[in-house]
């Protein structure tokens, strides 16, 4: 069941902790490990779950290797991410190793991505927006909320309403990033 939560202030501290653990894991295979998704954003409701980005060069076979040995679940039919309509849609721009957090672990979902590619970007800029634009960020919650309301047992339901939705937004931070005052 999908259940949206009021904004949870230990999130960020709850990040922190993981993310230390995946360093010593991953050490400097990992360039960068990043609070993404709406538990990343300050006063943003969402799903009691801490969404993390790491950030490689490549995607190898040793990652999943080191993370499956320290607990961590492997999704390997998670390969990829959604394409926002009029992106570029080369598949190797949209791959990613996907896991779940060890048993009895705090919640999370560790997307690993490569360095430079869009679906690497996305989240980060898609973070970045809404921690600029508060009441765009009141509104995904409320989105998420209604989704939720209507399809909390029905995840493809909530994903398929919610990645077009997200795909606006998307849109509109691109604009930003570039300093446009309007999507083109």
């Amino acid at each position: 069941m999908i259940v949206i939560h009021s904004y949870k202030p230990t999130w960020p501290q709850e990040f922190a902790a993981i993310k230390a653990a995946l360093t010593k894991i991953l050490g400097a295979q990992a360039l960068c490990i990043d609070h993404i998704g709406s538990t990343s954003v300050p006063g943003l409701g969402a799903k009691d779950v801490i969404d993390i980005q790491l950030t490689v060069q490549v995607l190898t076979p040793n990652i999943p290797e080191k993370l499956t040995e320290a607990g961590y679940y492997h999704r390997e039919h998670i390969t990829c991410d959604h394409v926002p309509l009029g992106a570029d849609a080369t598949p190797h721009l949209w791959k990613k190793q996907f896991f779940h957090q060890p048993d009895g672990q705090r919640r999370a979902n560790i997307h690993v991505r490569v360095e430079g590619n869009p679906n690497q970007q996305y989240p980060l800029l898609f973070r970045d927006y809404l921690r600029s634009h508060p009441n765009s960020a009141k509104s995904v919650e409320l989105i998420k909320r209604e989704i939720a309301k209507r399809h909390g047992d029905d995840i493809d339901a909530y994903y398929d309403i919610k990645d077009p939705v997200y795909d606006l937004i998307w849109e509109a931070a691109l604009a930003w990033s570039k300093g446009l005052s309007k999507v083109e």
